[in-house]
């Protein structure tokens, strides 16, 4: 369970004070996938560096299992955009990083096995980011976080640079992934159909400062022939009302 209460965030740039995020309250569930969805700049990327551990300058309390976030105690696996990968490494390499940090002595076990090759990269682990695609390259940041065996995924638009046929792909491909784990997972995007399709729960953001208007259920999570139903339709209409009115 992750404890959130009045979460207040202030950047300081030439002695102009923004609020990015102002006093939110929320208890993510363990095993949920919790989908946050709002415009451009509403704080959705400020929010996971929080829970990441990399933004410790907030005011306000953030608990994991209750316990202050200390991303050198938990296991908390991270997908960027941009993949994050370290071009100097292989894909070997950037895939067994965090569990290097965390474990100097463990190597790939047959779980990493297994893992690599459902993602299909067992067959490239000595090849570097810039010798193959922008697809395998996510699929190497999915197999980073997840060989780290992870209390806690964050993913931050993860497949917003890919094209249609790769991110259909790899949204499928993570959500068999994530059933297998069931671990808690918050996803940042700013498309409605993907929150629909891949949250248990969705989150929606309002405008700046950064405030949850809305915590919905998702009745369409899971569900076969998603985009023909009914639910669906009506779900995504309710998201874009409130998006709009934020």
């Amino acid at each position: 369970m992750i404890e959130i209460k009045d979460l207040t965030v202030k950047y300081y740039r030439q002695n102009e004070e923004t609020l990015a995020l102002d006093k939110l309250n929320i208890n993510i569930a363990t095993g949920e996938i919790y989908t946050f969805i709002g415009p451009s700049g509403c704080g959705k990327s400020t929010f996971l560096y929080v829970l990441s551990g990399i933004l410790k300058d907030y005011s306000g309390s953030v608990k994991i299992d209750g316990r202050d976030v200390d991303p050198k105690s938990q296991r908390i696996g991270l997908i960027l955009q941009n993949y994050g990968l370290l071009p100097w490494k292989n894909v070997y390499s950037n895939t067994m990083l965090g569990v290097k940090i965390k474990n100097a002595q463990r190597g790939l076990d047959e779980y990493g096995k297994y893992l690599l090759q459902k993602l299909g990269i067992d067959k490239l682990l000595d090849r570097y980011p810039k010798e193959i695609s922008g697809g395998q390259q996510q699929r190497v940041a999915i197999a980073r976080a997840f060989m780290l065996k992870p209390d806690l995924l964050l993913m931050d638009e993860p497949f917003s640079a890919l094209d249609a046929i790769n991110r259909e792909e790899l949204q499928e491909l993570f959500l068999n992934i994530w059933k297998e784990n069931n671990v808690t997972t918050v996803f940042i995007t700013h498309s409605v159909d993907e929150a629909l399709y891949l949250g248990s729960k969705i989150v929606v953001f309002s405008p700046a400062p950064g405030k949850i208007l809305k915590v919905l259920d998702n009745p369409c999570f899971q569900m076969d022939n998603l985009r023909s139903r009914e639910e669906y339709y009506d779900m995504s209409m309710h998201l874009r009302q409130l998006l709009n009115k934020g």
